[in-house]
């Protein structure tokens, strides 16, 4: 028998640009040797400038979409997204109780690139509540890392890990700070690239699963992640009249020019 690859259940939003979402947590996990599985929390109408609506699938179809997909398929690794609704974020967690051992990576997506919602304040408190303590790696942006109460906070519920990237900062490079438990700190430094990107947090957080199915350690699952997403995000081309979507299959193409 062909050996199996493995496997990550991605939790998202459906985003039919498919730059984000449950479409780019798809194509990244696939682009890095993973087979997909996938729960959907919530369909959008959004295109690649912003997000024009939300509307949260039913707290039961999610629990039972997660059920019967982990009834017949052993997983490596979770990845969260947004997830729709406070109540989905509890159903989400419901789901994660039952599987102690297996590694959560949770995008705390609050707003999209543009700045539409994408949680409201009861998910927000849903997440630091039901969801924080269970992650093995949080990945805020600094302004998502600041508006969840700051990276002692989020540690200090629980979170094994949190990288804080640094794309929304005024600063010559991107840096990326991997905090963990005891005080423990790492810079990872990447080049800034112009434009802006559609996506490139759910790439991130979804490569992160990626690595630690293929059993690297957090902190080379984040390496190698952020190496990955920022080749991606070099490599990003223009599929409409918004931002730049990641060619998430970079590595898997010939060198061509993006400009």
């Amino acid at each position: 028998m062909p050996h199996s690859p493995p496997v990550v259940l991605a939790f998202a939003a459906s985003d039919p640009s498919g730059g984000a979402g449950l479409q780019a947590d798809v194509l990244t996990l696939a682009s890095l040797g993973c087979h997909p599985l996938s729960v959907l929390t919530a369909l959008t109408v959004q295109d690649t400038r912003g997000v024009e609506g939300l509307l949260a699938i039913e707290p039961r179809w999610v629990r039972e979409q997660a059920r019967c997909v982990l009834a017949d398929v052993a997983v490596a690794a979770f990845k969260l997204g947004v997830l729709g609704s406070a109540r989905n974020v509890e159903a989400v967690a419901e789901v994660l109780a039952a599987h102690p051992a297996v590694p959560v990576v949770l995008d705390p997506v609050l707003a999209s690139g543009r700045g539409d919602a994408l949680a409201d304040e009861a998910a927000r408190e849903a997440l630091l509540t039901h969801l924080v303590p269970r992650a093995t790696v949080l990945t805020p942006n600094s302004m998502e890392a600041r508006a969840l109460g700051g990276v002692e906070n989020l540690l200090a519920r629980g979170c094994a890990h949190v990288l804080v990237t640094g794309t929304h900062e005024d600063t010559p490079e991107v840096v990326n700070t991997l905090y963990g438990a005891g005080g423990a700190r790492k810079e990872l430094r990447h080049p800034r690239l112009p434009g802006t990107f559609h996506g490139s947090g759910c790439t991130l957080a979804s490569a992160i699963a990626a690595f630690l199915a293929r059993g690297e350690s957090v902190p080379e699952a984040v390496r190698a992640a952020l190496d990955y997403t920022w080749r991606t995000l070099e490599a990003g081309f223009r599929a409409g009249r918004g931002q730049l979507l990641p060619d998430r299959f970079v590595d898997a193409r010939p060198v061509r020019d993006h400009a």
